[in-house]
């Protein structure tokens, strides 16, 4: 029996989820979630229904990327990734986390309203990408002078922040292509153009009770 993980394909939580699963090979059942219409068995469990959600084959439920991600790092058999992606050393966790914060308390915040400017009406797109705009420059920097975020190696600084700065270029593709943020373009591109992302990315239809289970990875 492997876990159940609840998902929705476009949800950069749960891209960044089932990034760690494909590269970290931690297979589980797939249960492709509509957000308008969540199965009943995600809605019986309680409490919050967002995507990704994860029951353990102990029946333990983990609510948020993060609490799927570190389970992936425990369970895997590739060691060596598990601890490059997380290493072991306190000062480059620390380092790690502070990444992770400042994009999900603040750039999410501001990458919300770009996307979605017309529910936001106090201030123009232009206003709210400028505010995105921060973090991006701050990307930027940072990889001027390595490959990944701490280093010559991917981290899981890198695996839980793309999937944003994905969405960020979308809103406006023809201004992110143009825009002068050359090592954050040959950064996400190295992460969208990988087969993993490709198996991240496969379209599954909804999940129904009794259909034919899906294994991810593959």
């Amino acid at each position: 029996m492997f876990p159940i993980l609840y998902s929705f394909r476009r949800c950069p939580y749960a891209i960044r989820a089932r990034y760690c699963l494909a590269i970290l090979g931690v297979r589980v059942q797939l249960r492709e979630v509509v957000l308008k219409a969540k199965p009943n068995t995600l809605l019986s469990l309680g409490g919050s229904s967002t995507v990704p959600q994860l029951l353990t084959q102990n029946g333990e439920r983990l609510p948020q990327s993060l609490d799927v991600i570190f389970w992936s790092l425990a369970q895997t058999e590739n060691h060596s990734l598990a601890v490059s992606l997380w290493p072991l050393q306190k000062t480059a966790q620390q380092k790690i986390v502070s990444w992770l914060n400042y994009n999900d308390r603040f750039f999410k915040y501001w990458l919300d309203r770009y996307k979605y400017a017309d529910r936001h009406p106090d201030f123009p797109e232009q206003y709210y990408r400028m505010r995105g705009e921060v973090f991006l420059a701050r990307l930027e920097v940072r990889l001027s002078t390595r490959a990944f975020i701490m280093g010559d190696q991917m981290s899981l600084a890198d695996i839980c922040l793309f999937p944003f700065i994905r969405q960020f270029a979308a809103v406006d593709s023809d201004w992110f292509n143009a825009s002068k943020y050359e090592k954050v373009k040959r950064w996400l591109s190295g992460f969208l153009m990988s087969e993993s992302f490709s198996e991240v990315m496969k379209k599954y239809p909804a999940w129904e009770e009794g259909q034919e289970v899906v294994y991810f990875p593959r």
